[in-house]
């Protein structure tokens, strides 16, 4: 048997890691500026993330959620403090898409109404209704193509409140800052314009903060820029540095019945424990104000090269777009720099570093960036 061949995969074995640094099977040492898709959040292997799992392995790795589970009920106490939600509830689940899943689902249950908004360039996930309020359809099969799903021009409020006030709508999902789509960050006055109109007309506001929340922008969620609160949130990636979870965040005025969401895997023991480490390095290291000064830093220093169209995001969620096709550029980061970033598109490089990230590694990013240009 052989891989489903789903990926393009780089030519690159990675076999370990630490904070901002990974190594490949010949012993080559990269600088990571992708954090594996943003999930590394407080570096790889942090020592107190190791022992936590290690710890928690060694008493109980995994029972289902028919019992009490006191690691999710910290969980749920620790992150609603440090997220500015401590009155919302926790649902935990295993992935990103599963969370925008079972977020829309939610939404139509409480309204009684199965419309959703979402935007161009907008990227979900790639379960059954995920997929179709993605805005790309060349990953939605026949099965999938329902109809439910209208996208709207990204930060076009006129557009938004035209399609809103025809009825019907369950709920609005929205990334505060477009990751797939190219680190395109969403305005505040956007933001403000949706929340009010989404409460004017009983249309729940889902944030999807699976990339760009977990401090990445520099707040906990990216969405508090423009100081609005989110009727549901949904989170993932950086949430467990690695390990698979992510959550929902469910205001009060939902109401739970037994049966309609579910999880075998969700919350077990072992993502608990990640996730709580998680929470105490962000606490004990400050990673939401490193965000801040390093992406700040490293966005005014990128902005003294020539050659690059446009700079765009916030805190260590960082956006390079140039005129020209960036694959060959991206090669030479990789394979001649030793420099992991993403991409989105043709054009735009992503930097989605851990939040751990330092001014002496922006350094060494911006000069070997400026070495990969002149190639």
């Amino acid at each position: 048997m052989k891989l489903f061949d789903v990926y393009p995969l780089l030519d690159i074995n990675i076999v370990k890691g630490e904070n901002c640094k990974v190594w490949d099977d010949k012993g080559t040492e990269y600088l990571d500026l992708y954090g594996g898709h943003a999930v590394i959040s407080i570096g790889h292997s942090h020592p107190h993330y190791v022992d936590a799992i290690c710890q928690q392995v060694k008493k109980l790795g995994f029972y289902s959620n028919s019992v009490i589970n006191d690691l999710q009920v910290k969980l749920a106490e620790r992150l609603g403090k440090i997220s500015g939600y401590p009155e919302y509830s926790l649902f935990v689940i295993n992935s990103g898409a599963e969370a925008n899943e079972n977020a829309l689902k939610l939404a139509s249950f409480h309204t009684g109404k199965k419309k959703v908004l979402a935007f161009d360039k907008a990227f979900h996930g790639r379960t059954s209704l995920t997929v179709e309020a993605t805005d790309n359809p060349n990953i939605i099969a026949p099965i999938n193509a329902n109809n439910l799903v209208t996208h709207l021009p990204f930060n076009d409020i006129k557009a938004f409140e035209k399609e809103i006030l025809e009825g019907d709508v369950c709920a609005v999902i929205i990334e505060p800052i477009q990751g797939v789509g190219g680190i395109r960050v969403v305005s505040k006055e956007f933001l403000q314009s949706i929340r009010s109109l989404c409460t004017q007309n009983n249309v729940v506001l889902i944030m999807d903060e699976i990339q760009c929340g977990y401090g990445r922008s520099g707040k906990f969620f990216s969405h508090q820029h423009a100081d609005i609160k989110a009727d549901i949130i949904t989170v993932a990636k950086g949430i467990a540095n690695g390990f698979p979870m992510a959550a929902l965040l469910i205001a009060p005025q939902f109401q739970a019945k037994h049966g309609l969401l579910g999880t075998t895997f969700g919350g077990n023991h072992l993502a608990c424990s990640a996730a709580l480490a998680v929470l105490d390095v962000f606490e004990s290291d400050s990673l939401m104000d490193n965000a801040t000064q390093v992406g700040n830093y490293l966005m005014q220093e990128l902005a003294k090269i020539e050659g690059i169209k446009e700079i765009r995001g916030q805190g260590l969620m960082i956006g390079l777009e140039f005129d020209s096709p960036i694959k060959e550029l991206r090669n030479q980061l990789v394979y001649k720099e030793h420099v992991f970033t993403g991409v989105s598109g043709t054009h735009v490089l992503r930097l989605l570093p851990p939040l751990t990230l330092t001014k002496a590694d922006a350094d060494i990013f911006i000069g070997k960036l400026k070495k990969a240009m002149k190639a």
